[in-house]
């Protein structure tokens, strides 16, 4: 059977070794950590996680909720290391972000097909090939990438990691333990703001000073991971509406909702870290520590980890990939990621599955089986593929992009809750489809 290569072994990556392995494809995994690490990346594991430990709401009426059931059902490697390290977060999966990386490390490592390979890649490996270098991607690479596609220019933006507290820094006399709405456990430790100090942390942080970041402005930030102090800019009130709003969160001391809250998620399993949930920053490190020490509940904060800064780098995938993530003029030249346009854990995740799937059919010589926007994993393969696509930017997966109902629905929940549950059933026809004749017993 034809070997694979798939480069670079982030979230995208493992999965897609993954399902090439569990349907008998050989795999060469080659990842250049730790002979080289990227500015954000830390730890020799496979699949660090580099921004939060959460893959985020588990609810079928979110999208990326249903994103993960798809992935679920599908036998996907990350959503099993993901529940198996996992934290209480209320509605959300949260995961010990080390004991995770550790369990994908692994399980790839232990798998009887998959070879992993370490060094640096510069050059781009014989097809079949998935690419899945993350926005990271290292400048030699990078140049070969852009290279390959004629000399097309990457789309570059910004994404920013929040600053880590230990547990027993943390004030409690003026934070207190409950999820938003009371949904699940009470597993977010509140920092209650109030109007005159929330004022002061808004100009402090408005005027706080930055790391130096070439060629970032505002304008550049993807909304969906912006630097607080980039919200704090736009407005006064814009964070109270954003990651400090105090919607559903009382105060059990006054029995009201604070004027804002800053909440901390749990970071590991024993509950030691904390991360400032939205709390995503390029300040620099002293000014971080000024700044979010004004807080009342973090006046003492003991910061293991400060937010920092990082570049991201993506095609403009509309016009070069198809809807399997693979090159339109060579299918057996894939990407995988966020380097197609796609973000998130979750979205990486799916997209290595998909591509890794076609993948499988394609070396066999077999056509691959479509998934259609009726799935979010479907829909975020036909998101990225659009050539009609104006101003691409990379995104997180939602139902507006997942084809409408041919019914109406009265009330948004109920609509979002019917779309996932026609997703889930149309995920269930797929199952035998996918699952290759020739395929070996799997691991």
């Amino acid at each position: 059977m034809e070997q694979v290569t798939v480069v670079g072994a982030g979230l995208a990556g493992c999965e897609a070794a993954w399902q090439l392995a569990q349907r008998g494809i050989p795999v060469r995994l080659c990842e250049m950590k730790p002979v080289k690490m990227t500015p954000a990346h830390h730890a020799p594991e496979f699949a660090e996680l580099v921004c939060s430990n959460s893959l985020r709401g588990d609810r079928l009426e979110n999208a990326v909720g249903l994103l993960k059931e798809e992935l679920r059902r599908l036998d996907s490697l990350i959503l099993a290391c993901a529940e198996a390290t996992r934290v209480e977060a209320g509605g959300a999966l949260a995961v010990d972000r080390t004991g995770f990386s550790a369990l994908v490390t692994e399980k790839i490592r232990s798998h009887p097909l998959i070879t992993v390979e370490t060094g640096e890649v510069t050059e781009l490996p014989a097809p079949p090939v998935i690419i899945a270098t993350g926005p990271l991607t290292s400048e030699a690479l990078s140049q070969t990438i852009q290279t390959y596609f004629g000399g097309k220019d990457y789309l570059n933006f910004f994404d920013a990691a929040a600053p880590l507290v230990t547990a027993e820094s943390i004030d409690m006399d003026h934070a207190w333990f409950a999820s938003r709405y009371d949904r699940g456990s009470a597993d977010y430790i509140n920092c209650a703001m109030d109007a005159e100090t929330y004022a002061a942390f808004v100009r402090e942080l408005t005027a706080a000073e930055e790391a130096e970041v070439h060629g970032f402005e505002d304008k550049k930030v993807f909304e969906g991971c912006m630097p607080v102090e980039v919200m704090a800019r736009r407005g006064v009130d814009t964070l109270r509406y954003g990651p400090l709003k105090p919607v559903g969160l009382k105060d059990p001391k006054t029995g009201k909702e604070p004027y804002a809250v800053v909440q901390l998620r749990r970071d590991n399993a024993a509950g030691t870290i904390y991360n400032l949930v939205g709390f995503q920053t390029h300040l620099k490190f002293p000014e971080q520590k000024r700044v979010f020490s004004m807080i009342p509940a973090l006046r003492n904060a003991e910061f293991v980890r400060y937010g920092v800064m990082h570049r991201n780098t993506f095609l403009h995938s509309p016009d070069l990939l198809d809807c399997f993530y693979a090159d339109r003029r060579n299918p057996l030249v894939a990407f995988a990621g966020q380097i197609t346009g796609v973000e998130g854990y979750v979205e990486s995740t799916a997209s290595g599955f998909l591509a890794a799937v076609a993948m499988a059919f394609k070396v066999r010589g077999l056509p691959p089986v479509e998934f259609p926007r009726e799935t979010a994993i479907g829909a975020l393969g036909h998101y990225i593929s659009n050539p009609n696509a104006v101003n691409f930017q990379p995104m997180n997966v939602n139902f507006g992009i997942l084809a409408p109902l041919d019914h109406r629905v009265k009330g948004k929940a109920n609509k979002n809750l019917a779309i996932a549950q026609r997703a889930l059933a149309c995920i269930d026809r797929l199952l035998p489809a996918i699952m290759l004749p020739q395929e070996t017993e799997r691991v």
